[in-house]
C-alpha cells in the first residue's frame, strides 16, 4: 500500500473538526451561536468562516475553514524553502481564535493545516503544520498544567520526543521580539511536518486538532463565573494589544492569507473586538497583573 497524500481525506476531517469545535463552543456559550459566511477566492478556492460575537461567555470567537489554490506559493510559504518558489499549490486548514469576555478566562488559538505544492515532472511536496497556544490575562497554575498535559497526551503516541520538541517550538514562535516577551504560556507548534510519511503525519494532525476542546473547555468552565471589574478589564484590553501586535507583525497564517489574496475579513477575524494601548505602562509590584509577567510569562516546563 502506498503512503500517498490524500487531500480529500484531510478536507473531510477539517470540515468535521470545524463543526465539532463550533458546536462545543456554542453549547458552552449558551447564546445565539455562530454566523456563517461562505466565500470564494477569485484566484481559486474559498472557505467557510464562522464568527460568534457578543456571546454570554465569548466576546468574539472565530473558527475558519479555508481551501485555496493557486499557480505559485506566496513569499510567506517559500521564505524558508526557496526551492518551492513557482510551484502551484493547494492549502487547506482550520484556524480559530477565542476571545472570552471575562478577563479570568484566557484567550486561545488553534490551527491545523495541510499544504501540497506541485510542479510538472516532479514529485509533489506536502507538509502539515499547526498547534495551539493559550494566552491568559490572570494566571492559574492548575489551568496551565492541564493545558500542557492535554497537549502532551496528544503527542505521546507519536514518540516521547514529540511534545518537548513542539512545546519548545511553540515557545520560540509565539514570542514578541520587539517586546522581548512571550505572547502567552504556549502549547504546541509545528510546521513543515512530513518526516513520518503521510498517514502518520495526518494521524498526528488529527490528534492535535481533536484534543483542542479537551484542553480549553474545562478552563473556560472553571473561570467563566469568576467576578471581575474595571481593573481586570483594563488589563485584559491592554494585554490584548500584544495579541494584535503578534498577529499583524509575525503570524505566518496572517501573512500567508494576505499575500495569497485570501478574504481579509476572515483573515483578520482573529483580532479582538476591543483593545487598548497605554504608553510605557507597567504593573505595580506584588499585584496579580505583575504575577502574569513574573511567573507565567517565563520559560517553564508545565506538564
Amino acid at each position: 500500500m502506498t503512503d500517498q497524500p490524500d487531500l480529500q481525506a484531510v478536507k473531510s476531517w477539517l470540515l468535521d473538526l470545524q463543526d465539532r469545535i463550533c458546536n462545543g463552543l456554542a453549547r458552552l456559550d449558551g447564546g445565539e451561536g455562530f454566523r456563517e459566511d461562505a466565500w470564494e477566492r477569485a484566484e481559486g478556492g474559498g472557505g467557510r468562516t464562522r464568527v460568534l460575537e457578543g456571546g454570554k461567555v465569548f466576546e468574539k470567537a472565530g473558527v475558519n475553514f479555508s481551501h485555496v489554490h493557486g499557480d505559485a506559493l506566496p513569499p510567506s510559504a517559500t521564505a524558508a524553502r526557496p526551492e518551492l518558489a513557482g510551484r502551484s499549490f493547494e492549502a487547506l486548514g482550520v484556524s480559530l481564535v477565542i476571545h472570552p469576555e471575562n478577563p479570568y478566562v484566557p484567550t486561545s488559538h488553534a490551527n491545523v493545516r495541510f499544504f501540497i505544492a506541485e510542479k510538472a515532472g516532479s514529485e509533489p511536496v506536502w507538509w502539515f503544520g499547526g498547534g495551539y497556544d493559550l494566552t491568559p490575562y490572570y494566571g492559574f497554575e492548575e489551568d496551565v498544567v492541564h493545558w500542557h498535559r492535554t497537549a502532551r497526551a496528544a503527542c505521546e503516541p507519536f514518540g516521547d520526543e514529540v511534545y518537548p520538541r513542539f512545546k519548545k517550538w511553540c515557545d520560540d514562535y509565539f514570542f514578541l521580539k520587539h517586546r522581548n516577551e512571550p505572547r502567552g504560556v504556549g502549547g504546541l507548534f509545528f510546521d513543515d511536518l512530513n518526516e513520518w510519511g503521510f498517514a502518520r503525519c495526518f494521524a498526528f494532525l488529527q490528534a492535535v486538532g481533536d484534543s483542542y476542546l479537551d484542553a480549553y473547555l474545562p478552563i473556560v468552565e472553571k473561570r467563566r463565573a469568576t467576578p471581575w471589574g474595571e481593573r481586570e478589564r483594563r488589563f485584559q484590553l491592554y494585554r490584548r494589544g500584544r495579541y494584535v501586535e503578534f498577529n499583524l507583525v509575525y503570524d505566518r497564517g496572517t501573512l500567508f492569507g494576505l499575500q495569497s489574496g485570501g478574504r481579509t475579513e476572515s483573515i483578520l477575524m482573529s483580532l479582538p473586538p476591543l483593545v487598548s494601548w497605554r504608553y510605557d505602562w507597567r504593573p505595580e509590584p506584588g499585584t496579580p497583573e505583575a504575577e502574569l509577567y513574573e511567573v507565567f510569562l517565563q520559560p517553564r516546563e508545565w506538564a
